[in-house]
């Protein structure tokens, strides 16, 4: 390898629409949180269209019209009926998309590569994902909304160099929406965009790198990280 790709890199993965396609369980959430309130449920793309946002910053767009009070019961409802959700589905809660175990794995088995999680998702609903796939322990770092300002802010990207101690020139951030390529804007890392998630494709253009298939990906990654075959 040459020198730059000697030294350690950093693939900071989404969850929601990158790594898994959870938009069942967003959707059915969110529509069961607004019936909770007697409130005529969000459009479906309206929904797709804040997923990578944390929920406090995200139900203020969908509910534009209603006080505070009832925001932080939206957020409670939401939770609690996305639990549920999880609890019913089971081994079929928010499955991968087809090819990204594999390609998780072969990153994880790479000396030199490190991986982490930026998300919106909770703490505890990042930890029943990743036990539900048994990827509990493959990911260096994890960073998710319970410690973080909400996406695109760029502290999520900025804590996992941190704790890596990778380079930014080193790091890529893989995203399916506006707000994960904004935020690895601010955090000065390179950005992939897949065209698999919740976000148009044509909203993404302005990320480093394209990807419509996990090979293609893997390609743009090491496109990115400067990685060079021996």
């Amino acid at each position: 390898m040459n020198d730059t790709a000697a030294l350690p890199r950093l693939v900071i993965f989404d969850v929601d629409g990158t790594l898994s396609d959870s938009q069942g369980d967003i959707i059915g959430s969110m529509v069961d949180a607004f019936d909770g309130e007697g409130l005529t449920p969000p459009a479906r793309d309206a929904i797709l269209g804040i997923v990578g946002l944390s929920l406090d910053v995200a139900m203020p767009h969908l509910a534009p019209e209603v006080d505070a009070a009832t925001c932080v019961r939206l957020v409670e409802g939401y939770k609690v009926a996305y639990m549920q959700r999880r609890v019913t589905a089971g081994a079929s809660h928010s499955p991968l998309y087809a090819g990204m175990r594999e390609l998780v794995e072969t990153l994880a088995a790479q000396p030199g590569t490190l991986l982490g999680i930026a998300t919106g998702k909770s703490r505890r609903g990042l930890v029943a994902l990743l036990e539900n796939h048994g990827l509990t322990g493959v990911f260096q770092t994890i960073q998710v909304a319970d410690d973080h300002p909400s996406k695109p802010h760029p502290s999520m990207i900025l804590t996992a160099l941190a704790e890596t101690g990778v380079a930014a020139e080193r790091a890529v951030m893989i995203g399916d929406t506006t707000f994960d390529i904004d935020m690895a804007h601010a955090a000065g890392v390179a950005a992939i965009a897949v065209d698999w998630g919740y976000h148009p494709t044509g909203a993404l253009a302005h990320a480093a790198g394209q990807a419509g298939t996990p090979a293609t990906l893997l390609a743009e990654i090491d496109r990115l990280t400067k990685e060079t075959a021996a």
